[in-house]
């Protein structure tokens, strides 16, 4: 008999029969709703050319920092499992590796999306995952990934998934999504996103480059701060003609400024010639996230700002493997008076949405749901990176519902390169909802009725209503 706990009808709902009760009355309403993911990493190239999955190593492990931090954290050598610029390793060895330290993953997050995968995805019995089976269960994935049904787009329909946002470079030419949308074989959207960190943070890597080439590209021959901003603009509107509908903002924090705009081309000639100082680099994004507001009021794409993150925390891990492998570190974060100028502006502006993120838990019910329950464009962003993990989303939803309601928080967003992983990542965020909406009606805060209709807008109707889909 199986001993799997991923296949338990009653994962993450109440511990307590008669709330668990209400909880599976409510998971009936929403758990065979389709999936609208508005926020994620999934390259779009897999699904335009459905290519397919190498193997299970490339697949569950190599590209999911989620996943790799972890072993990492336990002494295994990124380069064991072909981490970013790391190559050459056994994928097979890297599977042992992974099956050999299975145990690590108890209680993460991450070990209750895997296990969801491997029941749910591959009918592979999580139990049953240990170092002796490594490669029994390798070889049964490697059969069932080179299926012709396993591919991305057979995979698409098969988890219900529906809308499904990218994120894109803003030189990106998004031919991928126009050979998607051109295709009337595939039903599902797929949908660019507007993503210009690496064109505002001037300390990055090649930052003056990438500027200049941005003007020289679409700045309708302008030149310096004035072409750039032109640039900017010319951009979002290529995006948008490709069926963007957000804009997406891995800022430092969640500071804005109106700076004047010889300020803000004195700053960018700076920046260009590489001798900005701190100080000036953090102004002069701060400066371009209120830009960005307002470009947003302009044409309409829904701002999503995720800021209070240290980005590559370990040189070492950087120099040798790259970004996006494990060591983007969390810090504390504020958001009141930091976005004072760009809500004092545009924060009562009709049609403006504006998305805060945060892995900042503290700041939920001091900043954010006050924020969002004032200012008719600002909306609550769901727990990702972190804190998507179901005790976080439980924490989130009871420290916004009492100052924000039901109403202004943005919809579950899976935020994830690991495409098997999406609809594991949706059903725990729709399970977490119903466990949370029993206790209220458990509690006699309200009714049952009212809670069905409460949790299908939380898992479909909201991402809808946020993300202009």
């Amino acid at each position: 008999m199986s001993t799997s706990i991923a296949a338990h009808p009653d994962r993450l709902l109440p511990a307590d029969p008669g709330t668990r009760g209400i909880a599976r009355n409510l998971l009936k309403q929403v758990e065979d709703l389709p999936i609208v993911s508005p926020h994620g990493h999934v390259d779009a190239r897999i699904i335009a050319d459905n290519i397919p999955f190498p193997d299970p190593t490339e697949l569950l492990i190599s590209p999911d920092h989620y996943v790799t931090r972890l072993l990492h954290a336990n002494g295994v050598n990124l380069s064991d499992l072909n981490v970013g610029k790391s190559n050459g390793a056994d994928p097979r060895e890297a599977w042992r590796i992974f099956c050999r330290n299975w145990h690590l993953y108890d209680g993460t997050a991450s070990g209750y999306w895997l296990r969801s995968e491997f029941v749910n995805v591959f009918g592979i019995d999580d139990s049953k995952i240990n170092e002796t089976n490594a490669d029994e269960i390798y070889d049964q994935l490697q059969k069932i990934v080179e299926q012709p049904d396993f591919r991305p787009r057979e995979l698409f329909e098969k988890f219900k998934l529906e809308v499904m946002a990218t994120t894109d470079d803003p030189l990106d030419d998004l031919s991928a999504h126009e050979q998607i949308a051109a295709d009337s074989s595939f039903s599902g959207r797929v949908l660019p996103t507007f993503r210009p960190d690496a064109y505002v943070k001037f300390h990055g890597a090649g930052f003056a480059d990438k500027a200049q080439k941005l003007i020289d590209i679409a700045g309708d021959g302008r030149t310096g701060y004035e072409g750039y901003i032109r640039a900017m603009e010319n951009r979002r509107t290529y995006f948008i003609d490709r069926g963007a509908v957000s804009a997406d903002h891995g800022t430092l924090n969640a500071n804005t400024l109106k700076l004047d705009p010889a300020e803000a081309a004195r700053l960018f000639e700076k920046g260009l010639r590489g001798d900005a100082t701190v100080e000036e680099a953090n102004a002069f994004e701060a400066h371009m996230t209120y830009q960005f507001a307002r470009m947003s009021v302009e044409d309409g794409l829904v701002m999503t700002i995720h800021p209070g993150v240290y980005r590559n925390h370990s040189p070492e891990t950087f120099d040798k493997f790259g970004a996006d492998t494990g060591h983007d570190i969390p810090f504390a974060m504020e958001y009141t008076r930091g976005l004072q100028p760009l809500l004092g502006d545009f924060g009562n502006r009709e049609d403006f949405h504006f998305v805060l993120f945060t892995i900042d838990e503290t700041v939920h019910s001091r900043e954010i749901a006050p924020l969002a329950g004032f200012y008719p464009s600002v909306y609550v962003g769901a727990p990702w990176w972190f804190i998507d993990e179901p005790d976080a989303m439980f924490r989130w939803r009871s420290a916004i519902t009492g100052t924000a309601g039901f109403s202004r928080s943005s919809g579950f967003i899976d935020d994830t390169r690991a495409f098997c992983s999406i609809p594991a990542r949706h059903d725990a965020s729709r399970r977490t909802e119903a466990s949370f909406l029993a206790k209220y009606v458990a509690e006699h805060r309200i009714s049952e009725d009212r809670a069905a209709e409460i949790i299908v807008d939380l898992v479909d109707a909201a991402p809808r209503r946020v993300f202009k889909l």
